[in-house]
């Protein structure tokens, strides 16, 4: 939500070429027609001077009109009325299917030609009710149904008929240029931009301007859009999101040089767009469930940008009018958040080292170029406490590279499985969801609880997946907020807590409580609760009141809703402060950047933890080899065993090999996965090392050999993969 608040705070869709009153349509449609029309036809459209179309501008303009004395006040027009148009679906298909049989396309063409003429048309076409009002955001009040066909039938009509229809849009966005929108304008938005005309680059100068117009719009008539927009099907939604997307990869890399103007001259496209599709993000956030993965918004092309140069932009200038795509998050990958925040952290460290060095040398000392490192040293009976002086002495270091020494074996994976062990009482797992939550017991010290923070903090830095299974909620409320409080007395970590969060650590008391806000009885004489509740903490059970004098204030079905909300606070938030306070410092500590106000909850988890899809081809392509070579017999035996293993077997294989069955941020290619020989009888099981993601192969013959050995060995090795 913090994200999402983020991007819709910008008020302002005018971006440097709206300040600039001079905006041409060019003949934009000239490489459309002159591939489809013979040497006698010409198509020209006139050049024609447009006004700025800076949204302030406008809103200036119209929140200003009472101010003017009355002498000068002029009414606004009425809106226009619209002509009646009666062609049904049924109709229209009936015209295009005489149309195909007798090449008579007269109809059809007369049809296009005039729905598309102006908005006025547009309305009267494919508005259930030509004159009804539709001002509401849950009935656009467009003929879905009839809008799906005319836009089917388009592309298999002649060409001299598409190309009407692109003039048409061509005047209809010039003559709807000037004055305060209606409700009719904003529907025929709508209806345009589902146009599938625009799929082709010959058509882009005339999508961009589209586009253009409608990131103009009020954010006010954006809400509209944005509600609308949620009740296209799945399927179109989609087209309408790839759409967009495309267009934003080819205007920043073209396939051909001339195939589109110059970069100069449009350099509101990619903004205009970009805005565009933030309403598409909108409308699939604010759906239940949402229409599409929010994954299938990032444009993967931007990982081939300057990134760093985009996220300094927004560093600077926020989210005023110059541009970047840092402003809109949701259309960057994890990968791209990922490196972000690794180069940003990365720099900070070379600041840092840049002012060590300095200081040495200007006292005369000796340089040792482990201060370029988080060098940490423990000893396996004693990890925890090894650990956390380590990581508490070195705290200024911890945006260093780590190096651990720890004789042949794997710290962050011994240290997370000691951690989260149940005898050791941080944590407390909770079968019904299969994750862990923190533990809420009271202390004089919470270091520990920090020391797990830091800890996936340096697994997000050092790109390592960690075998942690939290909630999505505990990295909702990593972001809340996203970066660190100047003010130490500042809370943190208190995210908004709902039912539906509770449903996803505790499902069966989420359920009692849903039952109690839906009891239709005497909720006060057949529950009998207070607003009190009851914690087992170390074996001792402890009250607390929800608030104050809760002992004695009965839950009603009046107030139990108030009861159930601050029940859920009090579990999520309240009970766990100190513990989730100290966790969420721990975590900053590593990954303090401006960046992680670009993810969003499940792109934390994605750092932390990795991705649950594999790919063992793309392993098999980025492994590398030691003591063999890929044409092996041993190797090829390997990868035709694992490419035929069932997702399960594969998923304990990448955990006896690297700790974790999830995979990096970056794909399989991150995880430097090795196979190296090792010179032991073929009676050995394999062995691995987790920390070098490396798994070691005795030399084995046949292939059914080397299968039986290796499930043998990655079933039952608890996936720790130990020596």
């Amino acid at each position: 939500m913090l994200l999402m608040n983020r991007v819709w705070q910008q008020r302002s869709f005018g971006f440097k070429s709206c300040l600039d009153p001079k905006i041409y349509f060019p003949d934009c449609t000239k490489s459309y027609f002159s591939a489809q029309e013979s040497r006698q036809e010409h198509f020209t459209i006139q050049w024609r001077e447009l006004p700025p179309i800076c949204s302030d501008v406008r809103q200036k303009q119209r929140l200003s009109i009472d101010t003017l004395p009355p002498e000068v006040k002029a009414p606004f027009p009425s809106d226009p009325i619209i002509p009646l148009r009666t062609k049904t679906t049924k109709e229209f298909q009936e015209d295009m299917e005489r149309a195909v049989q007798s090449g008579d396309w007269r109809e059809v063409r007369e049809f296009y030609l005039t729905t598309f003429d102006s908005f006025i048309e547009i309305n009267a076409a494919f508005k259930r009710e030509a004159n009804g009002s539709f001002n509401t955001i849950d009935d656009s009040g467009v003929n879905a149904k009839f809008v799906n066909t005319v836009y089917d039938a388009l592309l298999s009509t002649p060409q001299d008929i598409q190309k009407s229809v692109l003039k048409g849009i061509i005047n209809s966005l010039l003559r709807e240029w000037k004055g305060p929108r209606t409700k009719d304008d904003l529907r025929a938005y709508f209806i345009l931009v589902q146009n599938p005309q625009y799929s082709s680059t010959s058509t882009y100068v005339i999508y961009a301007h589209l586009l253009r117009q409608i990131a103009a719009l009020s954010e006010a008539d954006h809400h509209f859009l944005v509600h609308w927009l949620k009740k296209l099907s799945a399927r179109r939604f989609r087209q309408l999101v790839e759409r967009l997307l495309q267009f934003i990869s080819t205007r920043l890399f073209p396939a051909e040089p001339d195939e589109l103007p110059p970069l100069a001259k449009c350099s509101w496209w990619i903004p205009s767009a970009t805005k565009v599709l933030s309403l598409f993000n909108a409308a699939n956030s604010v759906s239940s469930p949402p229409i599409m993965p929010f994954t299938d918004f990032y444009n993967i092309t931007l990982e081939h940008i300057d990134f760093m140069e985009e996220y300094r932009t927004w560093q600077n200038y926020g989210n005023s009018n110059r541009f970047s795509f840092c402003q809109f998050p949701f259309i960057l990958s994890t990968v791209v958040k990922k490196a972000i925040i690794q180069k940003d952290s990365e720099q900070q460290m070379i600041s840092q080292a840049r002012q060590s060095l300095v200081s040495k040398v200007s006292r005369r000392q000796r340089v040792d170029m482990n201060l370029l490192f988080l060098n940490i040293k423990v000893r396996r009976a004693q990890l925890l406490s090894d650990s956390l002086d380590e990581l508490t002495r070195k705290r200024c270091d911890l945006k260093k590279k780590l190096r651990v020494t720890f004789v042949g074996e794997e710290w962050f994976l011994l240290l997370v499985r000691q951690i989260f062990h149940t005898d050791y009482g941080m944590f407390t797992y909770m079968k019904d969801s299969r994750c862990h939550w923190f533990s809420s017991w009271k202390c004089d010290n919470y270091s520990e609880f920090q020391l797990v923070g830091t800890l996936m903090g340096l697994a997000v830095y050092n790109s390592i997946a960690l075998d942690i299974h939290f909630p999505l909620y505990c990295y909702r409320k990593l972001l809340t907020p996203p970066t660190v409080p100047c003010d130490q007395n500042a809370l943190v970590g208190m995210a908004t807590a709902t039912l539906d969060d509770l449903q996803q650590i505790m499902p069966e008391l989420a359920h009692g409580l849903g039952e109690l806000l839906s009891y239709e009885g005497n909720v006060e004489e057949d529950f009998y609760l207070t607003f009190q509740v009851f914690q087992e903490e170390m074996g001792v059970v402890k009250s607390y009141n929800l608030k104050p004098g809760g002992d004695k204030i009965p839950v009603t079905k009046q107030n139990r809703k108030e009861y159930v909300q601050l029940y859920v606070d009090f579990l999520l938030n309240k009970s766990i402060y100190k513990q989730f306070a100290a966790f969420y410092h721990g975590f900053h500590s590593v990954c303090a950047s401006d960046a992680l106000m670009l993810l969003r909850p499940e792109e934390v988890e994605m750092l932390v933890c990795g991705s649950p899809e594999l790919d063992m081809s793309a392993l098999q392509k980025a492994a590398q080899y030691e003591g063999y070579s890929k044409t092996d017999t041993t190797v090829r035996c390997f990868w035709d065993v694992v490419l035929a293993f069932p997702l399960e077997l594969q998923k304990k294989l990448l955990h006896f090999a690297t700790g974790s069955d999830r995979v990096p941020v970056g794909g399989m290619a991150d995880l430097n996965f090795k196979i190296s020989k090792i010179d032991v009888p073929t009676d050995w099981l394999p062995i691995s090392h987790t920390c070098f993601n490396q798994i070691c192969l005795p030399p084995y013959r046949t292939r059914k050999e080397l299968k039986h050995k290796l499930t043998i060995a990655i079933s039952n090795a608890e996936g720790f993969g130990l020596e």
